[in-house]
């Protein structure tokens, strides 16, 4: 699936986008605010495509926070809705 991060960051930007329950605990837990990590997609580096995941493809980006924490989100796109999907967020040091 060519251009996954484009149209997964395209569906953030225009705001069509949801938290999973695991993005939204593994946020908490670490005290990152969602919106951190919603804006930080625009600029975010593409660290692997996995276009066969099941059930929906998954594009891992490496974001920065506003403090310059760089942080793994993993996003999902959700073709059905025609949406981006939060997945996870850790830091590189878990």
């Amino acid at each position: 699936m060519a251009g996954l991060f484009e149209r997964i960051r395209a569906a953030v930007i225009a705001e069509r986008y949801i938290i999973g329950v695991h993005a939204a605990e593994r946020l908490d837990e670490r005290e990152i605010p969602d919106w951190q990590v919603v804006e930080g997609i625009a600029t975010g580096l593409t660290i692997c495509e996995r276009p066969a995941d099941w059930p929906n493809p998954i594009v891992e980006v490496e974001q920065l926070l506003p403090d310059g924490t760089r942080v793994k989100a993993v996003w999902a796109w959700v073709a059905y809705h025609q949406v981006a999907k939060l997945v996870t967020v850790h830091y590189f040091d878990e």
